[in-house]
């Protein structure tokens, strides 16, 4: 599964219900840990279950053609800065 870290902030401020690393969710903002576009957030557009990877709003590569597409990055450089509360379950988990 494509799971992240959550931010150490984010998990204290849950108390420890949450665990340390979850599966990532389209909605989901997310910093990244590695990499190129080391520091950046955005928000999640996609998750990508079989390959774990997670495509980010804002980052893009530029192809020879000069088009610009979305580059996918792996679940295990990022870090969730702030959950999509929308989920039932993760909202319950959190506030409890």
């Amino acid at each position: 599964m494509a799971s992240s870290h959550v931010a150490p902030e984010l998990h204290d401020k849950a108390k420890g219900r949450i665990p340390r690393a979850i599966p990532v969710r389209k909605g989901d903002t997310v910093r990244v840990m590695r990499g190129g576009f080391e520091g950046r957030e955005g928000k999640v557009v996609s998750v990508d279950r079989v390959d774990g990877t997670v495509v980010v709003e804002g980052i893009t590569i530029e192809k020879v053609d000069e088009k610009k597409v979305a580059r996918p990055i792996h679940a295990s450089n990022l870090m969730i800065v702030r959950m999509d509360d929308t989920d039932a379950w993760r909202r319950r988990r959190f506030e409890e």
